[in-house]
């Protein structure tokens, strides 16, 4: 059986999530065969691994900081939101059905409690130690009856608790007396430290309320960890975006991506935002576009409610003009099925709408359909098109998670061409470019992780604003695992991993 540890919080967003992969780095790096594992996860922002399974991102950064590759028992329930409170929820990487959050909490998640409990024995018998994450708060006495992420797993896991609570935001150490204080005493006694995450500032002038919290609470204070900015890991939702949206830097490059309400996969353009010559900023309602070099319509959980918002707040107009007067476009995954002539969903997949006009960009239509298309792929470009920079390259690694299929009405050029499936051979056009090489149209997610392909585009973009190309490569897999270990490093030096390591082997969880 693996040791175990499990991390939760007084509420979301305290940094469960960065805190987890900050411990599977540094168990990794003590010689620990170690996974990540959350229960339940909700984000618009995933990633399908190796066998055509949908998860969430923040178990996708988990693993790659444990050194694996991602897999659906890692986090075996996802809720993607959809609107009008209701999700798309999908276990063991495979849609199931859209259901209302009463639906869900009263009469769907205990049945996924099963898989949860099969997934949980499975990486007992796989690793020698699970990082398991929380979400939200376990004190939610409104939810805890239903509850299969927190304290339910923690005894199904054997797992010890530690309790996290964001200081930045303010009221940390009544979060912390207020959460033990709504516990049960079982469920109390689980708790074996606390965290307290996010701080600025002197830490000598914390220690009176650190002495407060363990005579109050009878539980040691485990670490104080500061405050990290840019820590160039994936993020996990939407409310993470409300950090991007305003540019770190201001870049030689301006790239616009528009901020749909149902935005998902935005993580798609952070190897972008890492470039030195680039600024990325997120396009909120009532902004103005602007006059960037490049315009992104990113991946939407909500195709047809999002080409509304684009029709409704008058971006449509505005895009159609700047894509006219020259400014390049490109749209990922519902970007790119907004850029055709028509959405049709004749099932209502996503919406009560039998179609919704697009943007008549790309002479296309998508039809929408119940079978989601879910696949890692390998792509190929040759003499590829887009802004005329013929750039030719194999092994272009993405992934697609899609419901609509893209019918072309005239023929057009495609993108990329798509050599493997899910590690299956195939050779099926993917998207399409503009015959002016302004527009271009992928379902490829990722596309612009591929270091020489972004940097092919980036110094298009230079020489089109009379700049030099630059011609760096950089490697985005080596900084992102140098990220991890920074992270580790901070961590590391912030917590006592000595007690961790002691409270651990005790195993009390159990």
């Amino acid at each position: 059986m693996a040791k175990a540890i499990m991390l939760q919080g007084t509420s979301s967003h305290v940094g469960k999530s960065i805190l987890t992969t900050a411990l599977c780095r540094i168990f990794k790096q003590d010689g620990q065969k170690v996974t990540p594992f959350k229960a339940q996860n909700m984000a618009l922002n995933s990633y399908v691994t190796k066998t055509g399974g949908e998860m969430g991102r923040a178990q996708v950064a988990q693993a790659e900081a444990a050194g694996l590759d991602p897999t659906v028992e890692m986090n075996p329930v996802l809720l993607k939101p959809t609107g009008n409170s209701c999700s798309q929820v999908i276990v063991m990487g495979r849609p199931v059905g859209n259901m209302s959050a009463k639906e869900y909490h009263a009469g769907y998640s205990l049945k996924a409690l099963g898989v949860v409990t099969e997934c949980i024995q499975k990486l007992h018998k796989d690793f020698d130690t699970i990082v398991i994450e929380g979400a939200g708060s376990p004190a939610e006495v409104n939810l805890k009856d239903n509850d299969i992420v927190n304290m339910r797993v923690a005894k199904l896991a054997g797992a010890p608790v530690l309790l996290i609570a964001d200081i930045d935001r303010g009221g940390a150490l009544a979060s912390i007396v207020g959460t033990l204080e709504l516990l049960d005493p079982d469920e109390r006694a689980l708790v074996k430290g606390l965290i307290i995450n996010k701080f600025r500032g002197d830490i000598t002038l914390l220690k009176p309320a650190l002495d407060f919290l363990e005579d109050k609470t009878g539980k040691p204070v485990i670490g104080v960890v500061p405050h990290l900015d840019r820590l160039g890991i994936d993020d996990e939702d939407s409310v993470s975006l409300e950090d991007k949206e305003q540019p770190e830097k201001v870049g030689e490059l301006d790239i616009a991506v528009l901020r749909l309400p149902k935005i998902s996969n935005f993580t798609d353009f952070d190897a972008l935002a890492n470039e030195s010559d680039v600024q990325v900023r997120y396009v909120r309602q009532g902004e103005a576009i602007g006059k960037p070099d490049l315009i992104i319509l990113p991946g939407s959980k909500n195709t047809t409610e999002d080409l509304l918002y684009l029709r409704h707040n008058g971006y449509e107009q505005e895009l159609i003009k700047l894509v006219k007067s020259g400014t390049p476009l490109v749209g990922i995954c519902g970007g790119y099925q907004m850029l055709g002539r028509e959405v049709q969903d004749p099932e209502h997949t996503e919406s009560d709408l039998d179609k919704v006009m697009g943007l008549g960009l790309i002479d296309s239509i998508t039809i929408f359909e119940a079978n989601k298309v879910t696949h890692q792929v390998k792509a190929a470009a040759c003499n590829h098109k887009f802004l005329g920079i013929n750039y030719s390259g194999h092994n272009l690694a993405g992934y697609e998670i899609h419901m609509g299929r893209t019918q072309f009405l005239s023929p057009v050029d495609a993108a990329f061409t798509i050599a493997t499936r899910s590690d299956k051979p195939v050779q099926l056009a993917d998207g399409a470019i503009s015959a002016d090489g302004l527009v271009m149209g992928t379902y490829i997610h990722g596309i612009f992780d591929n270091d020489t392909y972004r940097r092919a585009v980036l110094d298009a973009l230079r020489v089109r604003k009379g700049l030099a190309p630059l011609g760096v490569i950089k490697d985005t897999q080596a900084l992102k695992d140098a990220a991890y270990n920074r992270l580790a490093d901070v961590v590391r030096q912030s917590m006592d991993m000595d007690l961790v390591y002691r409270i651990m082997n005790e195993n009390n969880g159990r």
